[in-house]
């Protein structure tokens, strides 16, 4: 048995070596000679790298906001999953969009190889697990209607690849972000996006280049995927929930801003409205009362430019 555990983990150690995200950066060489200045200049010269390398996945980005957006359509979810890094970057990216886009706190679902507690102590040894990745799909009741997005930087994570198979073998339409061309991740996803970064100045260290180029990818699904589905207006947050005084007082100055009003019909008509400010928008462009502003936006799926096009379009009939 004990040589069965040397021969797997020798195996292993030679794979890893052949990953571009566990290889020597050596730019860095003697990162342990630099200045504090040198280092951030350093630094900031290799994170300059990862825009470049995130534009040349920009095909496959769009295909998952498409995907995105297809499953929140018909009532789906978008799961990320994910172990260290990556699955922190997930649930940091799913946390923010109920407050940044009113939206319910389960449109936006992310997983981590340890649970909960993995996002604040470390777990490392939670990412081996393959049938948990499959059980924690299996708990929050993964139908053909969602989207999950595998995080793995080496895209040979147990955990995530097991999540990715089960999902496969559902009919589940599935995304993976990694940093290593022809990983296991990548062949098997239905979509594979693949920011090659390069080495790390820190040698393994994909918090660095690989966990930025896995946050710029999820913040355009994330985004592209709401925008996609009327959650704004031009660039404006018109689905904000305007939950306080300060939140009201934004959202005076967005009705204001959008429509030519006065703050004081500007706040009429969210009044009207509930606050809620496509609705008082729309009242605003159109002349409509809130009952039919609402009842228009609700008909055009929450597409306030939709909803305006379709009352000059009944207009002019």
């Amino acid at each position: 048995m004990m040589i069965e555990i040397k021969n797997e983990l020798v195996a292993l150690s030679t794979s890893l070596e052949g990953l571009n995200s566990e290889k020597t950066n050596i730019l860095s060489s003697e990162l342990d000679k630099l200045s504090a200045l040198e280092i951030a200049q350093l630094m900031n010269a290799e994170d300059a790298k990862v825009s470049l390398a995130v534009s040349k996945t920009l095909g496959p980005i769009s295909q998952a906001i498409e995907a995105a957006a297809r499953a929140l359509r018909v009532g789906g979810r978008v799961i990320y999953i994910g172990a260290g890094t990556s699955g922190r970057l997930g649930i940091l990216d799913a946390s923010e969009i109920p407050p940044t886009f009113s939206a319910p706190h389960d449109l936006f679902v992310a997983l981590i190889a340890g649970g909960r507690d993995a996002m604040f102590r470390s777990k490392e040894g939670a990412e081996d697990d393959a049938l948990q990745g499959v059980a924690d799909l299996r708990e929050i009741g993964l139908s053909k209607e969602d989207f999950v997005v595998g995080l793995a930087v080496s895209g040979r994570t147990p955990y995530v690849l097991g999540a990715i198979k089960y999902a496969l073998d559902l009919g589940v339409v599935t995304a993976g972000v990694s940093c290593n061309g022809g990983s296991e991740l990548d062949r098997i996803s239905d979509i594979a996006i693949t920011p090659i970064v390069g080495p790390e100045i820190l040698t393994g260290s994909t918090r660095l280049k690989s966990g930025t180029a896995q946050k710029q990818v999820l913040n355009m699904i994330s985004t592209g995927a709401m925008v996609q589905i009327g959650k704004c207006f031009g660039n404006r947050m018109v689905d904000m929930n305007a939950s306080n005084e300060k939140l009201k007082a934004r959202a005076i100055n967005l009705v204001t801003d959008l429509t030519s009003s006065t703050k004081e019909a500007a706040l009429d008509a969210l009044t009207y409205a509930n606050w809620d400010i496509k609705s008082a928008i729309l009242m605003e462009k159109t002349g409509m009362n809130a009952k039919d502003a609402t009842k228009m936006i609700k008909e055009q799926n929450g597409h306030l430019r939709h909803a305006i096009a379709a009352f000059e379009s009944e207009s002019n009939l």
